[in-house]
């Protein structure tokens, strides 16, 4: 494999990550100095050339998009709509109303009766961690129920219940008033909070998605969608960064 930098293949390192939301060029110089930068798991170097489409860039241990076809939506889920790509019932989909190129995908879903916010992208690689629970990204959820919110189901929901997909991982649990929950989960699984609420004898009337990781827009009305800023998607990254690989075994 050639090494990026040896050749004049490829755009300068600076202008890229530039270009990429992460800093000025000289403040780039900056930080490959100060060794905070890697390309193909190697440290950057002053002049350095990369190929967008194909290498991979860290800056902080984070994975930075590069492609200049990655687009990131943020949407406001209603009830009644489906989250998938297409419905054989025909019934209206969250990429109803968004452009059709390029092609983007749900990230995770929101079940058909239940609102908020959902991603949508074609960054396969950030989306791929958003998803997988080591990386620990919190969706938080405010959820109507109706049954009594008692201290025993608020620990219980707290430390894991049983499902029949198994325990859930511990969650952060509240009751800011009557009838009304709090949650925040890690995991992603099918119609997950509305499981978890049945497990302790409560019936969710209302679930709504309120963040994704860093992810927040109280502004955005049901239906409505926008991209994410550059700030936004660099916040994504760093909180969904994976774990760094470890030499030998657990201490």
């Amino acid at each position: 494999m050639n090494d990026p930098g040896s050749s004049g293949s490829g755009e300068r390192l600076q202008k890229v990550l530039a270009a990429a939301g992460v800093a000025s060029r000289r403040h780039v110089e900056e930080m490959v100095r100060a060794g905070r930068i890697c390309v193909n798991g190697r440290p950057a170097r002053l002049g350095q050339r990369v190929r967008p489409d194909t290498d991979v860039v860290e800056v902080d241990g984070t994975v930075v998009g590069l492609r200049s076809d990655l687009v990131h939506y943020l949407l406001n889920k209603p009830a009644g709509v489906v989250s998938t790509a297409s419905d054989p019932q025909g019934r209206p989909t969250v990429l109803d109303g968004l452009p059709a190129e390029p092609r983007v995908y749900p990230v995770g879903r929101l079940d058909m009766d239940s609102e908020g916010l959902l991603l949508l992208t074609n960054d396969g690689d950030l989306a791929r961690r958003v998803m997988h629970p080591s990386t620990g990204c919190e969706k938080e959820y405010l959820v109507a129920v109706e049954g009594r919110i008692s201290p025993g189901s608020l620990r219980a929901l707290r430390s894991g219940v049983d499902l029949s997909d198994g325990p859930t991982a511990p969650a952060r649990v509240s009751s800011p008033q009557r009838g009304l929950l709090r949650i925040v989960v890690t995991e992603g699984r099918n119609r997950q909070v509305r499981r978890m609420c049945a497990a302790v004898g409560l019936t969710v009337t209302r679930l709504v998605r309120m963040r994704i990781g860093p992810l927040r827009d109280s502004g955005l009305g049901p239906g409505e969608w926008r991209e994410l800023t550059r700030a936004e998607v660099r916040a994504l990254e760093a909180s969904v960064a994976d774990p760094p690989a470890r030499d030998g075994p657990p201490e």
